[in-house]
């Protein structure tokens, strides 16, 4: 309320006592001393009732001294003739206070059982414009407006954090609605500074807008701001109902966020989704020709029709290094997309570096390959797909050929860890730097520095460990005491068969 709203309430009462007195004291011969106190009693009650218990509190002084000094003998002095009379007047300012006391608490009662009512209004209006909200940022908008209407503010604003907890962007603005005498609020962010939240309500009462960290699990996520015009003035209740609000704010503004992270983490699948295709079908496609060409090349080195025919060595060559290119590329593609083919039995640990080391003897040459084992202990076994696993370990290998010198041996160790089997293989090259320890199977990834030897598109190891995952296993990395290495592969382990233990 204004100070002249509330210094014409005040003015009004203090007419109608005096008002009341003159009127009274034109028949004072005939009122009795109780219809003195009633009839000042009930301007009291009205005073408290029209602008609370300081006005009441007031009339009561004044029509206690009125009363004295006008309908109690001697009258036009203070002082009284009869000793009873002053227990007249001190009932009579008794009961005014009392009367004009327990009609403020009621008043006050009844403000607060409205406030909660609106408090309880808010919420279910809330959750119901909350729900009714078919995109995030329509519920942010209208939990904004909700807030506005609640504390009877100008405007409400919330903010979301962009980086840096300075940089915010604003997400939902509500106003008071336009009228002539009321502009509304400008969004701008720039009035007030986005830090300092934790002041006590005490030093920014006379403030024109108040800013609240929104936050989530100890997260900040943005910035709830309202304002008003002079002053946001907020009873102790509608900021305790501001800080239940900013919550569900806070809880709107992460919803924003997971919207925004889940249509990112949409557009990427479908982006990497359409990547596959593509490598797919261009790899078919690439496939045909290439056959094609590698046979002519082969049909030109065994007729040696000319010294020129030479080259044709050199193009067949190429045409088998693109075809094992494109054979990763197909294969990355059916293992991303799910369509490779697994079926997992169960199979021996020496089964399967007898075959990888077949598959790479033209690769390693005269390379010295050694494997060791358990000592004393039985065969491993483990439930995996032969022909993929085979292509793990031969991919392993070919890695440690191109990354190591050319005289430097490659050890191949077997052994059984808890539930797994697993399959190391270890060099003695550069190693892989703390930054490039994951990204090494990332697809078409390359390290920094990588030898000329080391020729590929970078699918050897992202295909090394997809397949592993694929059988319930995995591909790691460690780097070799020493200097350079160790590749581990592992895979669900199987018990040895009862007959055979026997």
């Amino acid at each position: 309320m204004s100070p002249s709203a509330r210094a014409r309430r005040w003015a009004i009462a203090f007419v109608v006592l005096f008002a009341l007195t003159g009127a009274m004291l034109l028949v004072r011969s005939q009122l009795d001393k109780a219809h003195v106190a009633l009839l000042f009693l009930l301007v009291v009650l009205v005073g408290s009732a029209i602008d609370g218990n300081a006005l009441g509190l007031t009339l009561a002084g004044s029509a206690f001294l009125l009363f004295d000094f006008l309908f109690l003998p001697p009258y036009y002095a203070f002082g009284l003739t009869n000793p009873l009379d002053w227990l007249v007047l001190a009932s009579f300012l008794v009961t005014s206070i009392v009367a004009a006391q327990l009609l403020a608490h009621a008043q006050r009662r009844t403000r607060e059982a409205r406030a909660r009512t609106l408090e309880v209004e808010g919420f279910s209006t809330l959750g119901a414009e909350t729900l009714n909200a078919a995109e995030p940022v329509q519920a942010l908008a209208a939990i904004a407006d909700v807030i506005r209407a609640t504390l009877d503010v100008d405007s409400c604003d919330i903010y979301v954090h962009r980086g840096s907890d300075t940089d915010l962007e604003l997400l939902a603005h509500a106003t008071r609605p336009k009228s002539a005498s009321s502009p509304a609020a400008s969004p701008s962010i720039g009035s007030f500074e986005p830090r300092g939240w934790t002041l006590p309500w005490g030093e920014i009462a006379d403030a024109r807008a108040v800013a609240i960290a929104l936050t989530v699990h100890g997260r900040s996520v943005g910035v709830l701001r309202v304002t008003n015009d002079p002053r946001v003035d907020l009873a102790p209740g509608q900021r305790d109902f501001l800080n239940a609000l900013s919550y569900y704010a806070a809880l709107g503004v992460e919803r924003v966020q997971l919207a925004a992270d889940a249509s990112h983490t949409a557009a990427l699948r479908d982006s990497d989704r359409m990547k596959n295709a593509l490598l797919a079908a261009v790899s078919h496609d690439l496939r045909t020709p290439l056959t094609t060409v590698k046979a002519l090349a082969h049909t030109i080195v065994e007729r040696g029709a000319s010294p020129g025919d030479s080259n044709a060595v050199s193009i067949e060559e190429e045409a088998d290094r693109l075809t094992s290119l494109i054979t990763d590329l197909l294969d990355y593609s059916r293992l991303m997309g799910g369509a490779l083919h697994l079926a997992p039995q169960i199979e021996s640990a020496d089964d399967l570096i007898g075959a990888a080391l077949a598959s790479v003897r033209g690769i390693v040459q005269t390379r010295s390959i050694r494997v060791t084992a358990d000592a004393g202990s039985v065969v491993p076994l483990g439930r995996f797909d032969f022909v993929h696993s085979v292509r793990v370990i031969v991919n392993l290998i070919e890695n440690a050929v191109k990354y190591s010198a050319p005289d430097a041996p490659i050890d191949i160790g077997v052994h059984r860890a808890d539930d797994k089997l697993v399959v190391s293989v270890a060099d003695r090259g550069a190693g892989v730097s703390e930054r490039d320890r994951e990204r090494i199977f990332e697809p078409f990834y390359r390290t920094a520095g990588a030898p000329l030897a080391a020729h590929g598109a970078g699918l050897g190891l992202a295909i090394a460990r997809g397949l592993a995952l694929a059988q319930g296993g995995d591909v790691t990395y460690a780097a070799r005491q020493g200097g350079g290495s160790v590749f581990s592969l592992s895979l669900p382990a199987a018990e040895q068969p009862a007959e055979v233990l026997a």
